[in-house]
């Protein structure tokens, strides 16, 4: 799979050699990473960021050739669940493959990455099973229904505080409209701070739905001129 830069990535740490770090991007070869890049400040002990071995989600931050650059104080939490699920879920079918296609699972999933984005697949798999006979026997295909009938996944969950104040006469009526939607868990935690929630099959979707439901809170504060601080 061909990188981009700016893209986040997984990685594996080899080695540090110097103020380098050395990593394994998760199939796409190695990268290098300088200890600026690792965390902003003084690195005392750079195995406090850094450890062989581990995997750690990275940005590419310029690609040189076959030189790559990458940067581990640059990737927001966003990026690094959405990479860490991605990862979870390619785990998940390589071990759902495992045990019906025996050696062959891998040269299989292989196959299917090639083809498609993993968690996009195991969706359209679980609505859809007639796709698993383009990768494998109608036999197999069939054993492997059952497994995706059977492994049901537990939604992700996404999060924020907001702080929610309103000086008007009619505050706590405006208040409640600005949060009042369908799409979304909304708790008072006290002192004008709320806890906005959204669940969904995975982190990337989880975080679009949250943002829409954030863009709408916004524009409903702003129309009502109420202040509203996101965190």
């Amino acid at each position: 799979m061909k990188l981009e830069e700016n893209e986040a990535v997984l990685c594996t740490v080899k080695r540090i050699d110097g103020t380098t770090v050395f990593l394994e991007i998760e199939g796409n070869g190695l990268g290098t990473m300088i200890f600026s890049e690792v965390s902003a400040g003084r690195i005392r002990n750079i195995r406090d960021f850094i450890v062989i071995n581990k995997k750690i989600v990275c940005k590419v931050l310029r690609i040189r050739g076959e030189n790559i650059e990458l940067s581990l104080r640059r990737v927001t939490g966003k990026e690094r669940e959405e990479v860490l699920d991605d990862h979870k879920k390619e785990k998940n079918l390589q071990s759902m493959l495992k045990p019906v296609l025996k050696d062959k699972s891998m040269e299989v999933f292989d196959k299917i990455k090639a083809e498609y984005y993993i968690p996009d697949f195991l969706e359209e798999a679980k609505e859809k099973p007639k796709i698993l006979e383009k990768f494998m026997s109608k036999a197999e295909a069939q054993q492997m229904e059952k497994i995706f009938t059977e492994k049901k996944e537990k939604e992700k969950e996404v999060k924020k505080m907001i702080t929610l104040v309103s000086l008007s006469d009619s505050g706590i009526k405006d208040i409640k409209s600005i949060l009042g939607t369908k799409d979304a868990e909304i708790r008072y935690l006290g002192s004008s701070k709320f806890a906005i929630s959204v669940k969904a099959k995975d982190f990337k979707l989880a975080n679009q739905r949250l943002e829409q439901v954030l863009k709408g809170i916004e524009e409903k504060a702003k129309a009502l001129k109420a202040k509203i601080q996101i965190r």
